[in-house]
C-alpha cells in the first residue's frame, strides 16, 4: 500500500468516508523487481567467516537426494501413505527428546529411519561424558522412546572427540 497516497487522501476524508477509501487503494499499481531466488534453508555468510557448518548444513535444500539425504526415512509421505501427521509429530518428538536427553552432546542432525515397526535413530555424539553415563543414556533413551511410541527403537550413535571434527566448512 502506498503510504504517501494515504497521507494525501486522509486529511480530506471525514469519518464517514472511510468506506470510500477501499476502491481508491485497490486501483493503485505497484511495481517492484521480482525476487526469484531461494533464501530459505541457506545460511548467510558472516563477515569474519567464523560460523561452522556441518556437511548437512552446508548443502542447500535443492541438493536433497543429490548431495545430501533426507532426515526422515519413511513411507508415510508417499501417495495414500498412512499416519502422515502422526509420523511427523513422532519424528519431531524424537528429535527434541534426543537433543534434550543428550544435552550439548549432539553434533549433527538426528536422522530417523523407519522400517516396518522398527525405528532407528542415528546421530553423531561428542565424547564429553564417561562411557558408563553414555551407556546409561543410550539405554534410557531407547527404553523411554520404545514405551512412548509403542514400537522398538534403536539408537545408532557415532562418537567424535569434539564438535570441530564434524565441521565441514566455515562461512
Amino acid at each position: 500500500m502506498n503510504i504517501s497516497m494515504l497521507k494525501v487522501i486522509q486529511p480530506k476524508l471525514g469519518a464517514g468516508q472511510i468506506i470510500n477509501l477501499a476502491p481508491i487503494l485497490a486501483s493503485q499499481i505497484h511495481t517492484s523487481t521480482p525476487l526469484c531466488r531461494v533464501v530459505s534453508g541457506k545460511y548467510r555468510i558472516t563477515k569474519k567467516r567464523d560460523r561452522p557448518l556441518t556437511y548437512e548444513m552446508a548443502n542447500p535444500p535443492h541438493f536433497i537426494a543429490h548431495r545430501k539425504s533426507w532426515n526422515s526415512w519413511n513411507t508415510s509421505s508417499l501417495k495414500d501413505g498412512l499416519r502422515r501427521s502422526e509420523t511427523a509429530v513422532e519424528d519431531e518428538f524424537i528429535r527434541r527428546f534426543m537433543t534434550g536427553t543428550w544435552h550439548g552432546l549432539v553434533c549433527s542432525e538426528v536422522i530417523i529411519k523407519r522400517q516396518f515397526n522398527h525405528i532407528r535413530v542415528a546421530a553423531i555424539i561428542r565424547r564429553a561424558v564417561s562411557p558408563t553415563k553414555m551407556y546409561f543414556l543410550l539405554g534410557y533413551t531407547e527404553e523411554l522412546l520404545s514405551n512412548w511410541i509403542q514400537c522398538p527403537v534403536t539408537l545408532e550413535l557415532q562418537t567424535v572427540d569434539s564438535f570441530q571434527d564434524v565441521v565441514f566448512k566455515y562461512i
